[in-house]
C-alpha cells in the first residue's frame, strides 16, 4: 500500500473480508465453477451486507479491483459508483475477468447502471475472450430485466448478436447467450415471439447455436413474455 488515507481504507476493507474468509466454502464453490486465481471464501449475501455498510466508493472499488482478491472484486462492483466509471475502466475491468460470478456480478451491480451498458453489451459480445463475451450477454439480460422505460425496438439488436453470435461451443459464452435471450423474451409478448424464432433458428445452426437454441426454447415456451 502506498501509504494514503485511499488505500489505508483498502487495506482495512481487505482485512475485514479476510476475517469473514471460510476456507471450508472453498470446494463447494470450486465445485460451482466460482472462483479465480485467489479466492477466499466470502459468500455474496455477506458481501452486501459489507457493502451496504460501507457505501459508495470510486477510490475504494479501485482499491479493491486493484488486489485481484476474488471477494474484493466482487465488492468492488457493489461500491463503485455508476456516475464515476467511464468505458475505459469498464473495459479495463471486463480484461480482467477470470471466473463467471465476477463477471456476472460485475454486469449486474454495476455496468448495467451505466450510460455505456447498451453499447457495451453490444461491443463485449462480438469478442473473443471467452468471459468478456459471456458479460455481453450478461449485460443484455441484466438490462432485459431492469430497464423498465426502454421499448421492444431497444432490444432488437440484440436479439441480432445473439442470432449471429450464439454458436460457440464454450459452456461459459453459450449460457450467457441463452440468457440474454430467456430475459429479453420475458420482458413483453412481442420480444417473447421474437425470442422464440431466434431461438428456432439457432436450432439448425452449428452445436453452440442449436444448444443455446434448444435451451432458451425450454423456457421460453412455456413462460409467455408479460405484457
Amino acid at each position: 500500500m502506498d501509504g494514503s488515507p485511499g488505500a489505508a481504507h483498502t487495506a482495512d476493507v481487505l482485512g475485514r473480508l479476510r476475517g469473514l474468509a471460510d476456507p471450508a466454502r472453498l470446494e463447494g464453490m470450486a465445485r460451482h465453477g466460482v472462483g479465480g486465481a485467489d479466492v477466499s471464501g466470502v459468500t455474496v449475501a455477506e458481501l452486501r451486507a459489507l457493502a451496504k455498510e460501507l457505501g459508495r466508493s470510486h477510490e475504494l472499488a479501485a482499491g479493491l479491483w486493484s488486489s485481484g482478491v476474488h471477494e474484493a472484486r466482487i465488492l468492488a462492483s457493489l461500491v463503485e459508483e455508476p456516475g464515476a466509471v467511464d468505458e475505459r475502466q469498464l473495459d479495463e475491468w471486463a480484461a480482467g475477468f477470470d471466473s463467471w460470478d465476477v463477471c456476472d456480478q460485475v454486469c449486474q451491480n454495476l455496468v448495467r447502471h451505466t450510460p455505456f451498458a447498451w453499447a457495451r453489451a453490444l461491443e463485449w459480445s462480438g469478442r473473443p475472450e471467452p468471459f468478456v463475451k459471456r458479460a455481453g450477454f450478461a449485460v443484455m439480460a441484466g438490462l432485459a430485466v431492469a430497464d423498465a422505460r426502454s421499448d421492444d425496438d431497444r432490444f432488437e439488436p440484440f436479439l441480432r448478436a445473439v442470432a449471429e453470435r450464439a454458436d460457440d461451443d464454450r459452456p461459459i459464452v453459450r449460457k450467457g447467450a441463452s440468457w440474454a435471450l430467456r430475459q429479453i423474451g420475458k420482458r413483453s409478448p412481442g420480444l417473447h415471439a421474437r425470442a422464440v424464432e431466434t431461438a428456432q433458428e439457432l436450432r439448425s445452426r452449428g452445436r453452440g447455436a442449436r444448444w443455446v437454441g434448444a435451451d432458451a426454447l425450454r423456457e421460453l415456451e412455456r413462460r409467455p413474455g408479460r405484457t
